[in-house]
């Protein structure tokens, strides 16, 4: 039998009330809460390399971080993220080496079914974020679920990305478009 954990790393519509993911969710509040409390950047980096899915040895984030799990966030060496950073990680995020991330960046992989009676039901679902190497997420950028960036991307300030991108690219707006090549 399928649980409601691998439904929802699959992208499949499951329930997020289920005890297992309760009881996950309850814990890395907890975590959540000694990471942004800690005052010591190298201990908060600590704290995320235990938490994280998987991480560089250089990563370094301010507070106030915000995610689901925290385990299906998988991030390269040389990762920044400034205050106030969401990953709502239903499904696994995945940032390349060398990325940085502004104030207030959100990357958001779930999803809730557009019919009201299925929504109200309790059940979601999510997709996949992929970040490439050497990154540029500028502040209050917004990645939304089922994006992948390629490398070398730069995304302005205050961008909503809805869709994919490719390799060298500037790209901004709402919803975001390339502005330039690199």
């Amino acid at each position: 039998m399928v649980t409601e954990k691998e439904k929802m790393l699959a992208g499949q519509l499951y329930d997020a009330s289920d005890p297992e993911l309760k009881i996950m969710r309850e814990q890395r509040r907890l975590l959540m809460q000694d990471f942004n409390a800690e005052l010591d950047g190298k201990k908060r980096s600590e704290l995320l390399k235990k938490w994280l899915g998987k991480t560089g040895d250089a990563i370094y984030m301010e507070p106030h971080f915000a995610c689901d799990y925290g385990s299906n966030i998988y991030v390269g060496e040389n990762f920044y993220a400034n205050f106030n950073c969401t990953m709502l990680d239903v499904c696994e995020i995945h940032i390349g080496d060398n990325a940085m991330l502004g104030p207030n960046c959100q990357l958001l992989t779930p999803l809730h079914p557009l019919d009201a009676q299925e929504r109200i039901s309790g059940k979601e679902y999510g997709a996949p974020i992929t970040i490439g190497d050497n990154v540029w997420l500028a502040g209050g950028v917004t990645i939304l679920p089922g994006v992948t960036l390629g490398d070398n991307v730069v995304v302005g300030a205050g961008s909503v990305v809805t869709k994919s991108f490719g390799d060298n690219l500037v790209i901004a707006g709402n919803p975001a478009r390339v502005i330039k090549e690199l």
